[in-house]
This record gives C-alpha cells, structure tokens and sequence, in this order.
C-alpha cells in the first residue's frame, strides 16, 4: 500500500483533513512533524493548508526553513509527488519547487466559499483521474491567496501548459467584482506545476470534497455529492503505480 505523508507545521490546521483524505483513497496517511528530517519512507508528500508559523514576514517564508523541509525539497526533484494546499502552496513557492508569489487577496479580506475551477491539464501526478477542460467546485479559504509572477514566468508557465487550475465563473457569493477571479490571481490561475508534473500546488482545498454528503455539489450535479476533491488522492495513486 502507497504511504503519502502530510507534513503539519506549528500554526498547520488542516493536516487531519489531509490525512483522512489519504485513507479514504486507500493509502496509508503517515504524519510528518516540521521539525525532523525523517521522511518515514513515503511515497508522495502533502503539505497542507494552515497559517504555519503564524504566517509571520510572510506566509510559508519561514517554514521553508523547517528541517523537514529539507528532505522534501530533495525528494521533489528526484521525482517524487508533492502537493501544496493553500499554505502548502504558499510553501512550495518559498522553496522555489514552483515558481510565482502569494500576496494578499486584491480585495485585502479573507475569502471562504465553495469554489468552481476549471482543470486545465490531467498530466501532473495529482490531476491524472480528470479530465481536461473538466469544471469541479472545491472549497476556497484564504487571505494571502493572489498569485503573482513576472510576465516572463507567466509567459513560461502559459507555453509549457503547467497552469492546473483555473477560477472560473460560477460563484454564489463574495466580494463585489471578484465572483469569477475570487483573489485577484493573475491570469485567474489557482494552480500550477513544475516542469515534470510532480510538485502541484493550488490555493482551494480539495481535502475538504472527499466525502460523500460533505462537500459542495455542482448545480445540477447533485449525484457527485461534493467529492470533486477526491480525484487528487486517487490521481496520485494512480501516478505512482504506473511508475511502478
């Protein structure tokens, strides 16, 4: 059985749900501390949402120091699946696993609803069991949630296909003038991936649409009962036994 780690930092609060997320796709969920440089023989890595270290100087900057961090860094270019939900997204872009920066929402107020998003490429670790083109609803959480990046890396990021997710419209509620693009994210981007597809991150929480019953539906869609977000866990499993 696939052993998926989720790494929780002080300040972390949605690594239980990370983790239940894991077993409930039939993986083993192993919890990593911040503070150990053990990885505990995993096969993918999941770094999730939260406020780690209180989001001090700037959020994700100081857990890019934490020992653990070491190792996933190392074990991300030597292949090895890792997701960054929301914080963990904010992360991996401290490490420079993905390139781009998160700044405050545009309208400078935390955001939280129930998100559509449009996938814009199943060729990434976490992405292989959609389809692309395919809109699913996630719950979006954030106040530092606005990617930016320089037009070079846009360009790049736009060329090589490596834009996951999309904000599109279809948003019931929240702030005036941000019903399509929630945060004021360039190029209303929610997601993107490294050069090889195996280090994704995205700002909504795909953990929290796992569960029959207890996720956001789609209008008209109500027999997928709000589990969009479970096809990220599957997709990994998917991935890493193909690799296999």
């Amino acid at each position: 059985m696939p052993k998926i780690g989720v790494v929780t930092f002080p300040g972390t609060l949605d690594d239980r749900d990370a983790l239940r997320a894991v077993k409930l796709a039939g993986a083993e969920p192993v919890a990593l501390w911040h503070n150990e440089d053990d990885l505990h023989g995993v096969d993918a890595i999941i770094l999730p949402g939260g406020f780690s270290y209180g989001d001090y100087l700037r959020a994700g900057a100081i857990s890019r120091f934490a020992p653990v961090m070491e190792r996933v860094v190392d074990a991300a270019k030597g292949g090895m699946p890792v997701l960054g939900i929301c914080n963990g997204f904010q992360i991996l872009t401290e490490t420079h696993l993905l390139p781009g920066s998160m700044i405050k929402n545009a309208h400078r107020t935390f955001i939280c609803r129930d998100q559509p998003l449009r996938v814009e490429t199943s060729r990434t670790a976490w992405t292989t069991d959609y389809t692309d083109g395919e809109v699913i609803r996630i719950p979006l959480k954030n106040q530092d949630g606005q990617y930016v990046a320089d037009q070079r890396t846009l360009d790049m990021l736009e060329a090589e296909n490596r834009v996951v997710f999309r904000y599109v419209e279809g948003a019931t509620h929240g702030p005036a003038g941000f019903e399509e693009n929630p945060n004021g994210s360039v190029n209303a981007i929610a997601g993107i991936t490294n050069e090889w597809g195996n280090v994704v991150g995205l700002m909504p929480h795909p953990e929290h649409a796992v569960e029959a019953g207890f996720g956001p539906d789609m209008p008209g869609e109500g027999t997928r009962s709000g589990t969009d977000g479970a096809r990220f866990f599957s997709s990994v499993l998917t991935s890493l036994v193909a690799a296999n």
